[in-house]
């Protein structure tokens, strides 16, 4: 990427921010809600069998992200599990700047619309403070993943974490930068 390239999301959200400071009638240019990072995350079952299975994972995650993840451990052995302590069992990508919106754009515009039969995302995965939480079944819907070198379905957990004041801030934001909610 050159030095002058901007992602299109992010030039958006500069407009989406004015908006919100209008609707919101916010008093200072801090308040109104801020994307501050996009965390994904993979916990693969199989991989305690197998640590093949992680690899796959971690190489998809990878080609889906562009940034590659760490190794995630178990911290405590659980007998009924069957796993032990300091296992490799899955692994998470923090998603900073510039790679966060080309992945948001990625995500809203090409994968969702790509969900089985898809009729918005819900509502109701908002935390108190105003993050967003959604689980994918199965990340053959990024077109980058390579369906070939999969030898079984990865899921990956997202978490958008936006700084805002309230639930119905953080839904209007994201609603405004894209996420196609539920109505």
């Amino acid at each position: 990427m050159s030095a002058d390239y901007i992602p299109r999301l992010k030039a958006l959200n500069a407009n989406v921010m004015e908006e919100m400071v209008k609707k919101y009638k916010y008093k200072n240019k801090l308040q109104p809600p801020k994307l501050q990072k996009i965390v994904v995350s993979a916990s693969h079952n199989p991989a305690k069998e197998d640590t093949k299975y992680l690899d796959e994972a971690l190489e998809q995650i990878s080609r889906i992200t562009g940034q590659a993840p760490v190794r995630t451990t178990v911290r405590q052995a659980i007998s009924n599990f069957k796993i032990k302590s300091k296992q490799p069992i899955g692994c998470k990508v923090t998603l900073r700047r510039d790679i966060m919106w080309e992945f948001l754009d990625r995500m809203v515009n090409i994968a969702v619309p790509r969900m089985r039969d898809f009729r918005g995302l819900g509502k109701k995965s908002f935390d108190k403070a105003g993050n967003y939480n959604m689980g994918i079944s199965d990340i053959t819907i990024f077109p980058e993943a390579q369906v070939s070198k999969i030898s079984r379905p990865v899921g990956v957990g997202i978490t958008f974490c936006v700084k805002a004041a309230s639930v119905a801030e953080a839904t209007t934001y994201l609603g405004m930068l894209g996420m196609p909610f539920r109505k």
